[in-house]
This record gives structure tokens, sequence and C-alpha cells, in this order.
């Protein structure tokens, strides 16, 4: 039977389709080949040291047991990420762009966070999205824009927000991940990255707002 429908349209006695959420990934994200592989990304993106001087090629020294002392940090749940490190690098017109950098170790850990969410989040974006996405780049979009203006299309728009990464509302950001992921332990391991707060000149500072550009977990 298909039910008989109401002023608005819908079937009674018909369910809707619910939205498909995610409630168990914490084990995906410290199991051992994933953190291995994590590892291996982290490596090749190279990267200056955090906070607490470890070097890559440091954490590499005793790899295994690095990665091992993280996956029981994140099952006992006690890992905690340090302060990211805030340098700067000149912008073309001559102001600076902030940097946060984190620990090696911390890396590591959005990198196995990354690995299993990304492919979440991409099922998300539209096909003309190109900004951030795996396997995608500045040349792709440019490569569109020319089909785009050989099919006919006569205007190109090219927009910035200013300072986005640094203004960035956490309980906006977070709504919007929990409308896909419900699994405590995940939402808990982002906020902490969202929390871990600043180190400039010696001095802590916390970021109540904003994620810094240096990591693997942007928005």
């Amino acid at each position: 039977m298909n039910g008989k429908k109401d002023k608005q349209g819908f079937r009674e006695g018909v369910k809707t389709p619910q939205k498909k959420k995610w409630y168990s990934l914490i084990d995906k994200i410290w199991s051992m080949p994933n953190m291995e592989e994590a590892f291996k990304e982290v490596k090749r993106n190279r990267g200056a040291a955090g906070v607490d001087g470890v070097t890559i090629k440091a954490f590499e020294f005793g790899v295994e047991d690095n990665v091992q002392i993280l996956q029981r940090e994140l099952r006992e749940k006690s890992y905690r990420p340090r302060p990211v490190k805030r340098v700067y690098i000149p912008k073309a017109d001559g102001s600076k762009r902030p940097l946060g950098i984190p620990t090696v170790r911390d890396r590591v850990v959005q990198a196995s966070v990354r690995r299993i969410i990304e492919p979440i989040f991409e099922a998300k974006f539209l096909d003309c999205s190109f900004g951030f996405r795996p396997n995608r780049s500045a040349h792709m979009a440019l490569e569109k824009i020319r089909k785009d203006l050989m099919d006919g299309y006569v205007y190109v728009i090219d927009a910035d927000l200013k300072s986005y990464f640094d203004t960035i509302p956490h309980d906006k950001l977070m709504s919007l991940v929990r409308e896909e992921i419900v699994d405590g332990s995940v939402i808990g391991l982002l906020e902490s990255f969202l929390q871990a707060g600043v180190m400039e000149g010696g001095s802590f500072h916390l970021n109540e707002k904003g994620t810094p550009q240096g990591g693997l977990c942007k928005a």
C-alpha cells in the first residue's frame, strides 16, 4: 500500500529515509595500520618541529614505540594535543600570514583522523569544488574555467574571505560535524585540536575561534 497523502503531500504510514550518521569511528582511527600510514603522510609532507622541538627524523628514530604510545593514549582517552607553535610567513602584499605548527606526534594523530573522516565529508562537496580536496588542484580549477568559457560562460568571479581560518566559530563548525558524525570520542578529539591553544614568544594563548593554518585538520 502507498498510504494516504496529507495536505502537505506526505504519505501517512510511509517513513522518510533517515540520513546516515557515523557512530563508531574511533577504533578505525587508532588502528595501527591507519596510524602507520598517517606517519608516512606526515613524513612526506615534511615540516618543522612543534613546541616540543621533536623533528620528524627524531620521531622516526623510535617510530614503532612512538606510534604505539599514541595509540594507547587514544584508546585510553588520555591523549592531549600540545599547543601549536606560532610562526609567520610573508604574503605578497607585504603583510604576514600566521601559521600554527603542531608537534609531529599531533600531526600523526591529525592525519589518522583525516584519513578516516575525510571520505565522509568528501561525499558532500559539489563536483565544481577544488579547494583543499584530495586529488584536486588549482590547475584543475583553471581547466574547468577554460572549459566553461568555451561553453559560453562569460564571467569569472574571484572572491576571498578575509582571515577565514582565523575566524571560524568553533560551535558552528562542530555542529556541522555532528550532522555526519556522532561518535563522541571523535567529536572530543576534534574539539581538543581546536582548543589546544597557541604558543607565541613563550606565552600561551587560548584560541576561542579559528583553526590553525599549518596543521592537517583544517576546516
